[in-house]
């Protein structure tokens, strides 16, 4: 069965707008059938019930089946637990507009609140582009309020996907709360350039082909990173090197990416050009089998305390850590240690 068909009306449509169909290999990792199950595929609003997003500085607009631009696959099988954000914008690829934004906003809302998810991954279904930066066309229309207004809701989308929001003024009294709780994970099999690159950086890894090209590129245009990439970048590669990168707008290939720490891993691009999404793919599922909570506190000691002082570091360390311990997966870890086989984690 072709991914054409797999997918539901919508997803399908966008396909059939112009984007280059799988092959038979990449269908099959990004919805043919698997032993044991298949994959699902839905709308951004199916996920929430209603086409209208409420998002703070975006100005959305009701928008219809025919314009989505991002949409979801739940994994299943011997992948269920796994969820993709798919982006499918081929007219300005996936190029962060209103639409797109207020689509991808929501799915991450959604996801926010299903602990069936286990790992999030963002890739292009768009060949040659993971996502092309601002919808520069779009902004051009804007006034210099509403752009302000604009990016203002973009950084915050940025913010909701991979940033910890906390609950008091306290790290101490009270952890912060991701609202991405599960690890996720951006595959870079083309372009990744100014606000695509950001949205890259808000996602705990990255995997990136060898062609693909990523900078944040922002001063080149008149403009500086606005969407969390002055402040993520640094804390990827380090201060100096990111200023440097800032600096002159740079752009660098996948194999520059991993040696200065941007990525994780980087693999050589396959004819189908889905070669990142595969890796990306093993690397969740590496990530699947271990202890839902467990991997959800742990993203949560890290991302919080990278965030603060070392000693105040191990206190949320230490409350995380207290989570853990009544979980029924904390049991079988230890059930299973003893009697010498896998554990069965359920995310109790």
């Amino acid at each position: 069965m072709t991914l054409l068909r797999k997918l539901s009306p919508w997803p399908r449509r966008a396909l059939l707008a112009g984007l280059r169909p799988l092959s038979v290999g990449a269908a099959a990792r990004a919805g043919a059938p698997v032993p044991g199950g298949e994959k699902r595929s839905e709308p951004a609003a199916g996920l929430l019930g209603s086409p209208r997003i409420h998002a703070r500085g975006l100005h959305s607009e009701p928008w219809s089946p025919d314009s989505v631009e991002v949409y979801l696959n739940r994994l299943d099988g011997e992948d269920t637990g796994v969820a993709e954000v798919v982006m499918c914008q081929q007219r300005a690829r996936n190029a962060l507009g209103k639409v797109f934004v207020s689509q991808m906003r929501e799915l991450v809302s959604a996801l926010h609140h299903d602990p069936a998810v286990r790992v999030v991954l963002f890739r292009s279904a768009v060949q040659g582009v993971f996502c092309a930066g601002a919808d520069l066309k779009e902004r051009a229309q804007m006034s210099n309020s509403e752009a302000e207004l604009f990016v203002h809701g973009l950084r915050s989308m940025m913010t909701e996907i991979g940033m910890t929001r906390p609950q008091s003024s306290s790290a101490i009294q009270s952890l912060s709360r991701a609202v991405l709780p599960m690890p996720t994970i951006a595959a870079l099999d083309g372009f990744a350039l100014g606000g695509g690159l950001e949205l890259a950086l808000a996602c705990d890894l990255r995997t990136a082909a060898s062609s693909a090209q990523m900078g944040l590129i922002e001063t080149t245009r008149g403009l500086l990173p606005g969407a969390g990439g002055s402040q993520r970048l640094p804390r990827v590669v380090g201060v100096a090197v990111a200023k440097e990168l800032i600096f002159t707008g740079r752009r660098l290939g996948g194999a520059q990416a991993l040696e200065l720490g941007l990525v994780n891993r980087t693999v050589e691009q396959n004819p189908t050009g889905d070669a990142a999404y595969g890796a990306a793919l093993d690397l969740a599922r590496e990530i699947l089998p271990q202890a839902p909570v467990a991997v959800r506190m742990a993203k949560e000691a890290m991302s919080r305390g990278s965030e603060v002082d070392i000693s105040t570091g191990m206190a949320i360390e230490g409350m995380c850590y207290a989570r853990v311990i009544p979980t029924r997966d904390r049991q079988e870890g230890m059930a299973a240690f003893i009697e010498k086989r896998p554990p069965r984690y359920t995310g109790e």
